[in-house]
Protein backbone atom coordinates (compact mmCIF):
# COMPACT_ATOMS: atom_id res chain seq x y z
CA UNK A 1 0.00 0.00 0.00
CA UNK A 2 1.42 3.46 -0.91
CA UNK A 3 2.49 5.86 1.82
CA UNK A 4 -0.31 8.14 3.06
CA UNK A 5 -0.01 11.67 1.65
CA UNK A 6 -2.23 14.47 0.37
CA UNK A 7 -3.82 13.22 -2.84
CA UNK A 8 -3.48 15.02 -6.13
CA UNK A 9 -6.69 13.40 -7.37
CA UNK A 10 -9.65 11.66 -5.70
CA UNK A 11 -11.92 9.02 -7.21
CA UNK A 12 -15.14 7.94 -5.53
CA UNK A 13 -17.21 4.90 -6.38
CA UNK A 14 -20.81 5.63 -7.30
CA UNK A 15 -23.05 2.84 -5.99
CA UNK A 16 -23.32 2.67 -2.18
CA UNK A 17 -20.94 5.62 -1.89
CA UNK A 18 -22.64 8.56 -3.64
CA UNK A 19 -25.95 6.79 -4.22
CA UNK A 20 -27.61 3.71 -2.76
CA UNK A 21 -29.40 1.17 -4.94
CA UNK A 22 -31.67 -1.83 -4.70
CA UNK A 23 -32.04 -4.15 -7.70
CA UNK A 24 -35.26 -5.55 -6.22
CA UNK A 25 -36.90 -2.23 -7.11
CA UNK A 26 -36.08 -2.89 -10.77
CA UNK A 27 -37.63 -6.35 -10.69
CA UNK A 28 -40.82 -4.94 -9.18
CA UNK A 29 -40.90 -2.00 -11.60
CA UNK A 30 -40.55 -4.25 -14.63
CA UNK A 31 -43.09 -6.69 -13.21
CA UNK A 32 -45.60 -3.86 -12.81
CA UNK A 33 -44.87 -2.67 -16.36
CA UNK A 34 -45.23 -6.06 -18.03
CA UNK A 35 -47.49 -8.12 -15.78
CA UNK A 36 -44.73 -10.69 -15.30
CA UNK A 37 -43.67 -12.14 -11.95
CA UNK A 38 -40.83 -10.23 -10.29
CA UNK A 39 -38.93 -13.49 -9.73
CA UNK A 40 -39.05 -14.24 -13.45
CA UNK A 41 -37.84 -10.74 -14.27
CA UNK A 42 -34.94 -11.14 -11.85
CA UNK A 43 -34.06 -14.52 -13.33
CA UNK A 44 -33.88 -13.04 -16.82
CA UNK A 45 -31.70 -10.05 -15.92
CA UNK A 46 -29.29 -12.01 -13.74
CA UNK A 47 -28.79 -15.08 -15.95
CA UNK A 48 -26.24 -15.82 -18.68
CA UNK A 49 -23.74 -13.27 -17.35
CA UNK A 50 -26.03 -10.46 -18.48
CA UNK A 51 -25.03 -8.08 -15.65
CA UNK A 52 -21.36 -8.26 -16.67
CA UNK A 53 -22.24 -7.95 -20.34
CA UNK A 54 -24.22 -4.76 -19.91
CA UNK A 55 -21.80 -3.21 -17.39
CA UNK A 56 -18.83 -3.76 -19.70
CA UNK A 57 -20.71 -2.45 -22.73
CA UNK A 58 -20.39 -5.80 -24.50
CA UNK A 59 -24.16 -6.32 -24.40
CA UNK A 60 -26.16 -3.50 -25.96
CA UNK A 61 -29.46 -2.52 -24.36
CA UNK A 62 -31.20 -3.03 -27.71
CA UNK A 63 -30.01 -6.66 -27.76
CA UNK A 64 -31.02 -7.20 -24.14
CA UNK A 65 -34.44 -5.73 -24.84
CA UNK A 66 -34.89 -8.00 -27.87
CA UNK A 67 -33.94 -11.03 -25.79
CA UNK A 68 -36.36 -9.96 -23.05
CA UNK A 69 -39.26 -9.65 -25.50
CA UNK A 70 -38.50 -13.05 -27.02
CA UNK A 71 -37.74 -15.04 -23.88
CA UNK A 72 -40.45 -13.51 -21.71
CA UNK A 73 -43.05 -13.55 -24.54
CA UNK A 74 -44.09 -9.98 -23.90
CA UNK A 75 -44.29 -6.74 -25.84
CA UNK A 76 -42.70 -3.77 -24.09
CA UNK A 77 -41.09 -0.60 -25.40
CA UNK A 78 -37.30 -0.52 -25.06
CA UNK A 79 -37.23 2.95 -23.46
CA UNK A 80 -40.03 2.09 -21.03
CA UNK A 81 -38.20 -1.07 -20.02
CA UNK A 82 -34.96 0.85 -19.55
CA UNK A 83 -36.62 3.45 -17.33
CA UNK A 84 -38.31 0.78 -15.21
CA UNK A 85 -35.11 -1.23 -14.81
CA UNK A 86 -32.95 1.83 -14.19
CA UNK A 87 -34.91 3.48 -11.41
CA UNK A 88 -33.17 1.82 -8.47
CA UNK A 89 -31.21 4.67 -6.87
CA UNK A 90 -31.48 7.06 -3.92
CA UNK A 91 -29.01 9.84 -3.21
CA UNK A 92 -26.82 9.51 -0.10
CA UNK A 93 -27.39 13.05 1.11
CA UNK A 94 -24.73 12.74 3.82
CA UNK A 95 -22.15 12.68 1.04
CA UNK A 96 -23.13 16.09 -0.35
CA UNK A 97 -21.12 18.15 2.18
CA UNK A 98 -18.17 15.76 1.77
CA UNK A 99 -18.12 16.28 -1.98
CA UNK A 100 -18.52 20.02 -1.51
CA UNK A 101 -15.60 20.10 0.96
CA UNK A 102 -13.33 18.20 -1.44
CA UNK A 103 -14.19 20.62 -4.21
CA UNK A 104 -13.59 23.63 -1.94
CA UNK A 105 -10.20 22.16 -1.07
CA UNK A 106 -9.33 22.29 -4.76
CA UNK A 107 -8.59 18.56 -5.13
CA UNK A 108 -9.87 17.24 -8.48
CA UNK A 109 -12.67 14.72 -7.94
CA UNK A 110 -14.00 12.07 -10.32
CA UNK A 111 -16.14 8.95 -10.36
CA UNK A 112 -14.90 5.40 -10.97
CA UNK A 113 -17.86 3.06 -11.19
CA UNK A 114 -19.08 -0.27 -12.45
CA UNK A 115 -22.34 0.72 -14.10
CA UNK A 116 -24.33 0.50 -17.31
CA UNK A 117 -25.83 3.01 -19.67
CA UNK A 118 -29.45 2.73 -18.46
CA UNK A 119 -28.41 3.26 -14.84
CA UNK A 120 -26.21 6.24 -15.66
CA UNK A 121 -28.92 7.81 -17.83
CA UNK A 122 -31.43 7.36 -15.00
CA UNK A 123 -29.10 9.14 -12.58
CA UNK A 124 -28.72 12.03 -15.01
CA UNK A 125 -32.51 12.27 -15.35
CA UNK A 126 -32.80 12.54 -11.56
CA UNK A 127 -31.13 15.98 -11.78
CA UNK A 128 -29.29 15.52 -8.49
CA UNK A 129 -27.04 18.42 -9.43
CA UNK A 130 -23.82 16.71 -8.37
CA UNK A 131 -24.13 14.19 -11.23
CA UNK A 132 -22.18 14.89 -13.24
CA UNK A 133 -21.84 18.38 -11.78
CA UNK A 134 -18.17 19.19 -11.29
CA UNK A 135 -17.14 15.54 -11.03
CA UNK A 136 -14.63 14.81 -13.77
CA UNK A 137 -13.54 12.52 -15.23
CA UNK A 138 -16.34 9.98 -15.20
CA UNK A 139 -14.77 6.55 -15.61
CA UNK A 140 -17.70 4.21 -16.20
CA UNK A 141 -17.20 0.50 -16.83
CA UNK A 142 -19.62 0.28 -19.76
CA UNK A 143 -17.63 3.00 -21.56
CA UNK A 144 -14.18 1.62 -20.67
CA UNK A 145 -15.11 -2.00 -21.50
CA UNK A 146 -13.75 -3.33 -18.21
CA UNK A 147 -15.09 -3.63 -14.67
CA UNK A 148 -13.42 -3.28 -11.30
CA UNK A 149 -11.37 -5.14 -10.14
CA UNK A 150 -9.99 -5.64 -13.67
CA UNK A 151 -6.63 -3.78 -13.76
CA UNK A 152 -7.53 -2.23 -17.11
CA UNK A 153 -10.12 0.09 -15.61
CA UNK A 154 -7.60 1.44 -13.10
CA UNK A 155 -5.10 2.09 -15.90
CA UNK A 156 -7.78 3.97 -17.84
CA UNK A 157 -8.79 5.95 -14.75
CA UNK A 158 -5.19 6.91 -13.93
CA UNK A 159 -4.66 8.11 -17.50
CA UNK A 160 -7.78 10.28 -17.30
CA UNK A 161 -6.81 11.66 -13.88
CA UNK A 162 -3.54 12.89 -15.36
CA UNK A 163 -1.46 12.29 -12.23
CA UNK A 164 0.87 9.55 -11.05
CA UNK A 165 -0.80 6.46 -9.59
CA UNK A 166 0.59 7.17 -6.10
CA UNK A 167 -1.18 10.55 -6.11
CA UNK A 168 -4.65 9.03 -6.51
CA UNK A 169 -6.92 8.38 -3.53
CA UNK A 170 -9.86 6.05 -4.12
CA UNK A 171 -12.80 5.00 -1.95
CA UNK A 172 -15.09 2.05 -2.77
CA UNK A 173 -17.48 -0.05 -0.71
CA UNK A 174 -16.13 -3.37 -2.07
CA UNK A 175 -12.83 -4.54 -0.53
CA UNK A 176 -11.72 -6.38 -3.69
CA UNK A 177 -11.98 -3.14 -5.65
CA UNK A 178 -9.90 -1.34 -3.05
CA UNK A 179 -7.25 -4.07 -3.09
CA UNK A 180 -7.05 -3.85 -6.88
CA UNK A 181 -6.56 -0.08 -6.63
CA UNK A 182 -3.75 -0.57 -4.15
CA UNK A 183 -2.17 -3.14 -6.47
CA UNK A 184 -2.25 -0.43 -9.15
CA UNK A 185 -0.24 1.83 -6.83
CA UNK A 186 -3.13 3.94 -5.59
CA UNK A 187 -3.93 4.99 -2.05
CA UNK A 188 -7.35 3.46 -1.36
CA UNK A 189 -9.80 2.81 1.47
CA UNK A 190 -12.99 0.81 1.89
CA UNK A 191 -15.99 3.10 2.21
CA UNK A 192 -17.62 2.79 5.64
CA UNK A 193 -19.60 6.01 5.64
CA UNK A 194 -19.25 9.75 5.18
CA UNK A 195 -17.80 10.35 8.65
CA UNK A 196 -15.02 7.82 8.13
CA UNK A 197 -14.20 9.25 4.70
CA UNK A 198 -13.92 12.74 6.19
CA UNK A 199 -11.42 11.39 8.73
CA UNK A 200 -9.44 9.52 6.09
CA UNK A 201 -9.12 12.58 3.88
CA UNK A 202 -8.35 14.88 6.80
CA UNK A 203 -5.56 12.51 7.85
CA UNK A 204 -4.12 12.88 4.35
CA UNK A 205 -4.05 16.66 4.57
CA UNK A 206 -7.22 17.47 2.64
CA UNK A 207 -8.87 20.44 4.42
CA UNK A 208 -12.38 19.11 5.01
CA UNK A 209 -14.08 22.34 6.03
CA UNK A 210 -17.63 21.19 6.83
Amino acid sequence: MPAVHCPGFIYLDLGRVIVDFDHAIAWENVAALTGLAAADVQRFFTSEDRPRGIETGQLAWSDLHAAFVEEMATEVDADALAKAAGAIFTLRTEMLPVIAAIQRAGVPLGILSNTCDIHWQHLLRCRYGILPGGLRPLVLSYEVGAMKPDPRIYVAAAEQAGVEARQIFFCDDIPAHVEAARAAGWDAEVFCGARQLIGQLSARGVPMSL
